[in-house]
Protein backbone atom coordinates (compact mmCIF):
# COMPACT_ATOMS: atom_id res chain seq x y z
CA UNK A 1 0.00 0.00 0.00
CA UNK A 2 1.15 3.73 -0.31
CA UNK A 3 1.33 5.21 3.69
CA UNK A 4 1.77 8.59 3.98
CA UNK A 5 3.10 8.88 7.67
CA UNK A 6 3.35 12.66 8.81
CA UNK A 7 6.00 13.23 11.30
CA UNK A 8 7.65 10.68 9.72
CA UNK A 9 11.32 11.80 10.32
CA UNK A 10 10.72 12.09 14.06
CA UNK A 11 11.15 9.05 16.62
CA UNK A 12 8.02 6.51 15.99
CA UNK A 13 7.52 7.86 12.62
CA UNK A 14 10.87 6.79 11.12
CA UNK A 15 10.74 3.70 12.99
CA UNK A 16 7.59 2.61 11.76
CA UNK A 17 8.46 4.11 8.17
CA UNK A 18 11.52 1.67 7.80
CA UNK A 19 9.40 -1.55 9.15
CA UNK A 20 6.57 -0.72 6.78
CA UNK A 21 9.39 -1.05 3.71
CA UNK A 22 10.33 -4.11 5.12
CA UNK A 23 7.02 -5.31 4.63
CA UNK A 24 7.02 -4.24 0.93
CA UNK A 25 5.08 -0.74 1.68
CA UNK A 26 5.86 2.33 -0.07
CA UNK A 27 6.52 5.23 2.62
CA UNK A 28 6.01 8.86 1.91
CA UNK A 29 6.96 11.31 4.54
CA UNK A 30 5.84 14.49 5.56
CA UNK A 31 8.21 16.35 7.75
CA UNK A 32 9.29 20.05 9.20
CA UNK A 33 12.35 18.35 10.46
CA UNK A 34 12.11 20.99 13.51
CA UNK A 35 15.51 21.75 14.90
CA UNK A 36 14.16 21.43 18.50
CA UNK A 37 14.14 17.48 17.66
CA UNK A 38 16.47 17.29 14.81
CA UNK A 39 19.11 19.89 15.15
CA UNK A 40 19.64 22.77 13.08
CA UNK A 41 20.31 21.24 9.99
CA UNK A 42 19.01 17.57 10.03
CA UNK A 43 21.13 16.37 6.50
CA UNK A 44 24.10 16.64 8.71
CA UNK A 45 22.65 15.95 12.53
CA UNK A 46 19.67 14.46 12.72
CA UNK A 47 20.45 10.15 12.86
CA UNK A 48 16.64 9.46 12.36
CA UNK A 49 16.19 11.83 9.25
CA UNK A 50 19.63 9.91 7.92
CA UNK A 51 18.12 6.31 7.94
CA UNK A 52 15.07 7.46 5.97
CA UNK A 53 15.80 9.58 3.50
CA UNK A 54 16.91 7.28 0.52
CA UNK A 55 14.34 5.07 1.29
CA UNK A 56 10.84 6.83 0.95
CA UNK A 57 9.49 9.65 -0.99
CA UNK A 58 10.25 12.45 1.44
CA UNK A 59 8.24 15.80 1.41
CA UNK A 60 9.80 18.79 3.63
CA UNK A 61 6.63 20.73 4.37
CA UNK A 62 4.45 21.68 7.30
CA UNK A 63 1.14 20.13 8.20
CA UNK A 64 -0.30 23.76 8.99
CA UNK A 65 0.05 24.13 5.20
CA UNK A 66 -2.84 23.27 2.80
CA UNK A 67 -0.58 23.18 -0.46
CA UNK A 68 1.41 20.81 1.48
CA UNK A 69 -0.95 18.39 2.99
CA UNK A 70 -2.24 18.34 -0.87
CA UNK A 71 0.46 17.43 -2.16
CA UNK A 72 1.02 14.90 0.33
CA UNK A 73 -2.31 13.01 0.14
CA UNK A 74 -2.39 11.83 -3.44
CA UNK A 75 -2.27 8.76 -4.14
CA UNK A 76 -2.35 7.67 -0.32
CA UNK A 77 -4.11 4.72 0.74
CA UNK A 78 -3.15 5.04 4.60
CA UNK A 79 -2.45 8.04 6.38
CA UNK A 80 -0.25 7.63 9.94
CA UNK A 81 -1.01 10.86 11.69
CA UNK A 82 2.36 11.38 13.93
CA UNK A 83 2.90 15.46 13.01
CA UNK A 84 2.57 16.87 16.15
CA UNK A 85 4.17 19.41 19.22
CA UNK A 86 4.34 17.29 22.18
CA UNK A 87 6.35 18.75 25.08
CA UNK A 88 3.83 18.94 28.03
CA UNK A 89 5.35 21.35 30.36
CA UNK A 90 6.03 23.70 26.97
CA UNK A 91 2.57 23.68 25.60
CA UNK A 92 1.68 25.54 28.73
CA UNK A 93 3.01 28.87 27.46
CA UNK A 94 3.72 27.79 23.55
CA UNK A 95 -0.31 27.90 23.06
CA UNK A 96 -0.79 29.23 19.88
CA UNK A 97 1.85 27.29 18.40
CA UNK A 98 0.40 23.95 19.88
CA UNK A 99 -3.51 24.35 19.10
CA UNK A 100 -2.46 25.16 15.48
CA UNK A 101 0.13 22.15 14.56
CA UNK A 102 -2.11 19.55 16.69
CA UNK A 103 -5.49 20.67 15.88
CA UNK A 104 -5.49 23.23 12.88
CA UNK A 105 -3.09 20.83 10.99
CA UNK A 106 -5.27 17.92 11.65
CA UNK A 107 -8.39 20.00 10.85
CA UNK A 108 -6.87 20.80 7.36
CA UNK A 109 -6.33 17.22 6.46
CA UNK A 110 -9.78 16.04 7.04
CA UNK A 111 -11.36 19.07 5.26
CA UNK A 112 -9.07 17.81 2.47
CA UNK A 113 -10.60 14.62 2.67
CA UNK A 114 -14.29 15.78 2.86
CA UNK A 115 -14.10 18.20 -0.28
CA UNK A 116 -11.63 16.79 -2.71
CA UNK A 117 -11.46 13.50 -4.53
CA UNK A 118 -9.05 11.00 -2.68
CA UNK A 119 -8.57 7.10 -2.06
CA UNK A 120 -7.24 6.94 1.38
CA UNK A 121 -9.13 4.49 3.53
CA UNK A 122 -7.73 4.37 6.48
CA UNK A 123 -6.55 7.00 9.14
CA UNK A 124 -4.33 6.33 12.03
CA UNK A 125 -4.08 9.57 14.66
CA UNK A 126 -1.47 9.16 17.29
CA UNK A 127 -3.30 9.96 21.13
CA UNK A 128 -1.70 9.96 24.06
CA UNK A 129 -2.10 9.09 27.65
CA UNK A 130 -1.99 12.90 28.43
CA UNK A 131 -5.73 12.72 27.35
CA UNK A 132 -6.37 10.99 30.81
CA UNK A 133 -4.97 13.41 32.91
CA UNK A 134 -4.63 11.97 36.02
CA UNK A 135 -5.12 8.05 35.94
CA UNK A 136 -7.87 5.71 37.30
CA UNK A 137 -8.01 4.92 41.07
CA UNK A 138 -10.47 3.06 43.77
CA UNK A 139 -11.65 3.47 46.85
CA UNK A 140 -13.25 1.81 50.10
CA UNK A 141 -16.16 4.38 49.37
CA UNK A 142 -17.18 5.24 46.13
CA UNK A 143 -15.40 2.44 43.77
CA UNK A 144 -13.36 3.90 40.63
CA UNK A 145 -12.58 7.71 40.70
CA UNK A 146 -10.84 10.31 38.56
CA UNK A 147 -8.99 12.57 40.78
CA UNK A 148 -8.56 16.09 39.27
CA UNK A 149 -5.18 18.69 39.59
CA UNK A 150 -3.46 18.53 42.72
CA UNK A 151 -3.42 21.31 44.96
CA UNK A 152 -0.61 23.79 44.70
CA UNK A 153 -0.89 24.31 48.65
CA UNK A 154 -0.43 20.31 49.22
CA UNK A 155 2.71 20.10 46.77
CA UNK A 156 4.05 23.43 48.50
CA UNK A 157 3.87 21.25 51.64
CA UNK A 158 5.69 17.84 50.29
CA UNK A 159 2.21 16.48 49.72
CA UNK A 160 2.35 14.98 46.14
CA UNK A 161 -0.09 12.00 46.67
CA UNK A 162 -3.82 12.33 44.93
CA UNK A 163 -6.89 13.30 46.10
CA UNK A 164 -10.84 12.94 45.53
CA UNK A 165 -13.38 14.15 47.90
CA UNK A 166 -15.06 11.86 50.04
CA UNK A 167 -12.69 9.39 49.66
CA UNK A 168 -9.61 7.93 52.56
CA UNK A 169 -6.54 6.57 50.49
CA UNK A 170 -6.89 5.56 46.96
CA UNK A 171 -5.41 2.54 45.11
CA UNK A 172 -3.66 3.28 41.68
CA UNK A 173 -5.55 1.52 39.01
CA UNK A 174 -4.52 0.48 35.39
CA UNK A 175 -6.43 3.23 33.23
CA UNK A 176 -8.83 1.53 30.39
CA UNK A 177 -9.86 3.29 27.30
CA UNK A 178 -13.64 4.24 28.67
CA UNK A 179 -11.91 5.76 32.29
CA UNK A 180 -12.87 10.07 31.96
CA UNK A 181 -10.67 12.06 29.63
CA UNK A 182 -9.75 15.26 31.60
CA UNK A 183 -6.54 16.19 30.03
CA UNK A 184 -4.15 18.31 32.57
CA UNK A 185 -2.21 20.65 30.18
CA UNK A 186 -2.59 21.93 26.80
CA UNK A 187 -0.95 19.36 24.62
CA UNK A 188 -3.26 17.04 26.35
CA UNK A 189 -6.35 18.95 25.00
CA UNK A 190 -4.86 19.18 21.60
CA UNK A 191 -4.68 15.48 21.30
CA UNK A 192 -7.94 14.88 22.66
CA UNK A 193 -9.45 17.04 20.23
CA UNK A 194 -7.30 15.39 17.40
CA UNK A 195 -8.99 11.89 18.22
CA UNK A 196 -12.07 12.76 18.89
CA UNK A 197 -11.97 14.66 15.14
CA UNK A 198 -10.22 11.69 13.39
CA UNK A 199 -12.90 9.46 15.01
CA UNK A 200 -15.63 11.67 14.63
CA UNK A 201 -15.13 12.47 10.97
CA UNK A 202 -13.43 9.69 9.14
CA UNK A 203 -16.60 7.47 9.20
CA UNK A 204 -18.69 10.22 7.41
CA UNK A 205 -16.02 9.96 4.99
CA UNK A 206 -15.92 6.40 4.14
CA UNK A 207 -12.57 6.21 5.88
CA UNK A 208 -11.98 3.87 8.98
CA UNK A 209 -10.14 5.78 11.86
CA UNK A 210 -7.90 4.27 14.78
CA UNK A 211 -6.80 5.70 17.61
CA UNK A 212 -3.58 4.89 19.81
CA UNK A 213 -3.10 6.14 23.10
CA UNK A 214 0.39 5.77 23.63
CA UNK A 215 2.13 5.92 27.07
CA UNK A 216 5.64 7.31 27.51
CA UNK A 217 7.57 5.73 24.30
CA UNK A 218 11.36 5.45 24.29
CA UNK A 219 14.16 3.86 22.90
CA UNK A 220 17.07 3.78 20.50
CA UNK A 221 16.99 6.92 18.23
CA UNK A 222 15.20 9.31 20.84
CA UNK A 223 16.24 12.58 20.03
CA UNK A 224 19.13 13.32 23.18
CA UNK A 225 18.67 16.87 21.47
CA UNK A 226 15.42 18.21 22.67
CA UNK A 227 14.97 19.26 26.38
CA UNK A 228 10.87 19.56 26.24
CA UNK A 229 10.27 16.01 26.35
CA UNK A 230 11.15 12.24 27.04
CA UNK A 231 12.70 11.92 30.83
CA UNK A 232 14.74 8.97 29.44
CA UNK A 233 16.82 11.49 27.02
CA UNK A 234 16.47 14.39 29.08
CA UNK A 235 18.30 12.28 32.23
CA UNK A 236 20.38 10.41 29.62
CA UNK A 237 22.08 14.11 28.50
CA UNK A 238 22.61 14.90 31.87
CA UNK A 239 24.48 12.07 33.08
CA UNK A 240 26.59 12.16 29.84
CA UNK A 241 27.41 15.66 31.17
CA UNK A 242 28.29 15.03 34.76
CA UNK A 243 25.43 16.99 35.71
CA UNK A 244 23.12 16.26 38.66
CA UNK A 245 19.74 14.50 38.02
CA UNK A 246 16.89 17.04 39.04
CA UNK A 247 13.71 14.85 39.99
CA UNK A 248 10.86 16.27 40.74
CA UNK A 249 8.14 15.86 44.05
CA UNK A 250 9.23 12.96 45.56
CA UNK A 251 10.59 10.84 42.84
CA UNK A 252 7.57 8.32 43.16
CA UNK A 253 5.40 9.54 40.56
CA UNK A 254 5.23 6.79 37.94
CA UNK A 255 4.63 6.18 34.20
CA UNK A 256 4.33 3.44 31.60
CA UNK A 257 7.64 3.58 29.57
CA UNK A 258 6.88 1.43 26.53
CA UNK A 259 9.65 0.48 24.25
CA UNK A 260 9.74 1.62 20.48
CA UNK A 261 9.57 -1.94 19.06
CA UNK A 262 6.26 -2.59 20.83
CA UNK A 263 4.86 0.69 19.84
CA UNK A 264 5.38 -0.19 15.91
CA UNK A 265 4.11 -3.54 16.43
CA UNK A 266 1.02 -2.61 18.08
CA UNK A 267 0.35 0.30 15.00
CA UNK A 268 0.97 -2.01 12.43
CA UNK A 269 -1.49 -4.25 13.97
CA UNK A 270 -4.09 -1.10 13.87
CA UNK A 271 -2.67 -0.58 10.15
CA UNK A 272 -3.26 -4.44 8.69
CA UNK A 273 -6.33 -5.68 10.94
CA UNK A 274 -9.57 -4.70 10.04
CA UNK A 275 -10.64 -5.24 13.76
CA UNK A 276 -9.25 -2.36 14.66
CA UNK A 277 -11.00 -0.33 12.23
CA UNK A 278 -13.33 2.72 14.40
CA UNK A 279 -11.70 1.46 17.77
CA UNK A 280 -8.98 2.98 20.08
CA UNK A 281 -6.60 0.90 21.98
CA UNK A 282 -4.51 1.77 24.80
CA UNK A 283 -0.51 1.20 24.07
CA UNK A 284 1.78 0.38 26.59
CA UNK A 285 3.16 -2.25 28.76
CA UNK A 286 0.63 -2.08 31.81
CA UNK A 287 3.12 -1.66 34.27
CA UNK A 288 4.09 1.44 36.33
CA UNK A 289 8.15 2.51 36.81
CA UNK A 290 8.76 5.58 39.69
CA UNK A 291 11.14 8.46 38.42
CA UNK A 292 13.92 7.07 41.17
CA UNK A 293 13.84 3.80 39.19
CA UNK A 294 14.37 5.48 36.05
CA UNK A 295 17.09 7.59 37.26
CA UNK A 296 18.79 4.48 39.04
CA UNK A 297 19.12 2.22 36.38
CA UNK A 298 20.23 4.94 33.84
CA UNK A 299 23.16 5.44 36.17
CA UNK A 300 23.66 1.64 36.60
CA UNK A 301 23.25 1.05 32.80
CA UNK A 302 26.20 3.93 31.99
CA UNK A 303 28.43 3.20 35.21
CA UNK A 304 28.68 7.11 35.71
CA UNK A 305 27.75 8.25 39.22
CA UNK A 306 26.08 11.44 39.16
CA UNK A 307 24.12 13.00 42.35
CA UNK A 308 20.28 12.22 42.55
CA UNK A 309 18.80 15.32 43.49
CA UNK A 310 14.93 14.75 44.67
CA UNK A 311 14.25 18.37 44.67
CA UNK A 312 10.68 18.56 45.91
CA UNK A 313 9.96 21.17 42.80
CA UNK A 314 6.76 20.03 40.56
CA UNK A 315 5.20 21.34 37.34
CA UNK A 316 1.80 22.60 36.99
CA UNK A 317 0.02 20.37 34.57
CA UNK A 318 1.67 17.06 35.49
CA UNK A 319 0.21 14.15 36.56
CA UNK A 320 1.16 11.69 39.65
CA UNK A 321 0.29 8.31 38.23
CA UNK A 322 -1.11 6.78 34.89
CA UNK A 323 -0.15 3.33 33.82
CA UNK A 324 -2.23 1.27 30.79
CA UNK A 325 -4.89 -1.35 31.18
CA UNK A 326 -4.28 -3.97 27.45
CA UNK A 327 -7.10 -5.92 27.75
CA UNK A 328 -8.51 -4.22 24.94
CA UNK A 329 -5.77 -4.32 22.46
CA UNK A 330 -4.84 -7.53 23.24
CA UNK A 331 -8.45 -9.30 22.88
CA UNK A 332 -8.90 -7.50 19.69
CA UNK A 333 -5.44 -7.13 17.98
CA UNK A 334 -3.61 -9.56 19.44
CA UNK A 335 -0.68 -7.62 21.04
CA UNK A 336 1.40 -7.88 23.56
CA UNK A 337 4.51 -6.22 24.02
CA UNK A 338 7.31 -7.88 24.30
CA UNK A 339 9.99 -5.88 25.85
CA UNK A 340 10.34 -5.07 29.65
CA UNK A 341 11.59 -1.89 31.26
CA UNK A 342 14.96 -3.62 31.96
CA UNK A 343 15.43 -5.42 28.98
CA UNK A 344 14.13 -1.52 26.80
CA UNK A 345 16.57 0.14 29.24
CA UNK A 346 19.57 -1.79 28.23
CA UNK A 347 18.92 -1.68 24.33
CA UNK A 348 18.52 2.32 24.73
CA UNK A 349 21.46 3.15 26.90
CA UNK A 350 23.56 0.67 24.58
CA UNK A 351 22.57 3.45 21.94
CA UNK A 352 23.25 6.26 23.81
CA UNK A 353 27.06 5.21 24.74
CA UNK A 354 27.49 4.91 20.57
CA UNK A 355 26.28 8.87 20.53
CA UNK A 356 27.46 11.86 20.86
CA UNK A 357 27.53 13.70 23.97
CA UNK A 358 24.86 16.43 23.71
CA UNK A 359 24.76 19.84 25.50
CA UNK A 360 22.61 19.31 28.33
CA UNK A 361 19.86 22.50 27.58
CA UNK A 362 17.40 21.18 30.52
CA UNK A 363 18.27 24.58 32.49
CA UNK A 364 17.12 26.42 29.88
CA UNK A 365 14.04 24.84 29.46
CA UNK A 366 13.09 25.11 33.28
CA UNK A 367 14.01 28.56 33.42
CA UNK A 368 11.20 29.07 30.42
CA UNK A 369 8.95 27.60 32.76
CA UNK A 370 10.01 28.95 36.13
CA UNK A 371 9.38 32.39 34.26
CA UNK A 372 5.69 31.78 33.24
CA UNK A 373 5.29 30.21 37.44
CA UNK A 374 4.60 26.85 35.72
CA UNK A 375 7.51 25.56 37.91
CA UNK A 376 7.34 25.69 41.35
Amino acid sequence: MNILITGGAGFIGSNLALKLIDKGHKITVLDNLSSQIHGVEASQSSPLYQSIINKVRFIKGTVTAKEDWEHALEGQDIVVHYAAETGTGQSMYEIQKYVDVNINGTSIMLDILANQPHRVKKIIIASSRSIYGEGRYKSAELGYVYPKHRAEEDMDNGDFDVKFPGCGSLELMPTDEDSKIHPSSVYGITKQSQEQMIMTVCPTLGIQPVAFRYQNVYGPGQSLKNPYTGILSIFSTQIKNGNDINIFEDGKETRDFVFIDDVVDATILGIEKEEANGEIFNVGTGVPTDVITVARGLIDNYGVDVPINISGNYRLGDIRHNFADLRKIKEKLGFDPKFSFQQGLKRFTDWVNTQEVESDSYAKSIEEMKSRGLYK
